[in-house]
């Protein structure tokens, strides 16, 4: 990430003396890489920015914003509880650890997911939304059009492999803007460091979180198939700024990238 930093000082330097033009190409290791421009939509750098790959956890960004807007519209809170059911129990990967009857407050489950990237966290959310996982997956089918997402398709709540689970980067930049523009109040959840739960602690797995380079938020993912990933958002020089990374071929990699 920090060569990419570097290389977008330059160019955003570039664009307030002399505007936006079309993005620029990206050099990178990465399988598809964007960077997005808040303020302006523009788009500075990218490649292969249209390319459905598999997303890994990132795509647990169209969980939460299923949440966030079933929160806005009024037919959730905070403060409501689902259950956890022993599908949630058993799913595995990342985990927060929740525990079979147990009923769970939303903004933990929140955190779970934000946080720890608590795979039975969002079958959790999705159950108590939709019922099942696969009847939340058609919902955000359904949706992802709606908010402009035209590569992607999804299998599941946790970004768990699926022949037909993917997402583009340009999708992923622009469920991020989403959140960050539409549900301001949600992104502070993505840079909390760390999050207890049952006595378990867990360190945000977000690498950037503490460089100081101005990042906070968004949100990892890795499988074999992905690779590793990263949706990042940056304040730089004022200016509010999306970095997506896929396909990259490890942690260190995705953290010097």
């Amino acid at each position: 990430m920090r060569r990419i930093v570097s290389r977008l000082a330059a160019v955003l330097a570039l664009a307030t003396l002399a505007g936006f033009g079309p993005a620029q190409a990206l050099d990178t290791p990465a399988r598809a890489a964007l960077v997005l421009d808040l303020s302006s939509g523009a788009v500075l750098l990218e490649k292969n920015a249209d390319q459905p790959l598999p997303p890994a956890s990132m795509s647990k960004l169209m969980t939460l914003n299923m949440v966030f807007e079933a929160i806005a519209d009024g037919r959730l809170s905070l403060e409501d509880r689902f259950p956890v059911s022993e599908t949630a129990w058993r799913m595995g990967g990342s985990k927060m650890f929740v525990h079979v009857g147990d009923r769970i407050r939303v903004e933990d489950l929140l955190y779970g997911v934000t946080v720890q990237s608590g795979n039975d966290a969002c079958i959790v959310l999705a159950e108590g939304l939709a019922g099942t996982e696969a009847a939340f997956a058609a919902r955000m089918n359904a949706r992802a059009p709606e908010i402009g997402l035209t590569n992607s398709h999804f299998e599941n709540a946790t970004g768990w492999p699926g022949d037909n689970h993917v997402m583009s980067v340009r999708d992923l930049a622009r469920l991020a803007s989403r959140i960050v523009t539409e549900f301001p109040q949600f992104h502070p959840y993505f840079s909390v460091r760390e999050f207890t739960w049952e006595g378990i602690t867990q360190a945000n797995r977000n690498p950037l979180l503490g460089l100081d380079i101005g990042a906070d938020g968004m949100k990892t993912g890795h499988t074999e198939a992905a690779g590793y990933g990263l949706v990042a958002t940056l304040n730089r020089d004022g200016r509010r700024v999306v970095v997506v990374l896929s396909g990259l071929s490890s942690m260190s990699e995705r953290r010097i990238e």
